[in-house]
C-alpha cells in the first residue's frame, strides 16, 4: 500500500508541470481565426482555390506580407537564403575516431 501511495505522489509530481505548461496558452477564438483569414485574403491568399499546386508558397507569401505590414520580424513567412543540406555533420577524422576502433 505504501508503494502505491508513493507511485501516485511521484506520478502527480511529474504530471503537474505538464498540466501547467499545457494551460499557459489561451485557445484561439473563432473571431481571431476569422480576422487572421481576412488579413491573409487581403494579402492575396485565396483559400477557395481548391487543389492549388502552389499551396505552401502562396500562403507563406501572404503570411510574410501580413507580418511585414505589422512590422514583425519573428517567425513564419518566407525565408530568403540558402542552406547546405546533405553535408556531413561530423568530420571524417572525428567519425573515424568514434566508429573505427583500432
Amino acid at each position: 500500500m505504501k508503494s502505491l501511495i508513493q507511485a501516485v505522489v511521484v506520478a502527480a509530481a511529474l504530471a503537474a508541470p505538464v498540466a501547467v505548461f499545457a494551460q499557459s496558452n489561451q485557445p484561439v477564438t473563432r473571431a481571431q481565426v476569422r480576422a487572421e483569414l481576412i488579413e491573409l485574403e487581403m494579402a492575396g491568399y485565396n483559400p477557395a482555390r481548391g487543389a492549388d499546386p502552389h499551396y505552401p508558397d502562396d500562403i507563406q507569401a501572404a503570411e510574410a506580407k501580413v507580418a511585414a505590414q505589422r512590422g514583425a520580424t519573428g517567425f513564419g513567412g518566407v525565408a530568403n537564403g540558402s542552406s547546405d543540406a546533405g553535408g556531413p555533420a561530423v568530420s571524417k577524422p572525428d567519425w573515424n575516431a568514434m566508429y573505427n576502433h583500432p
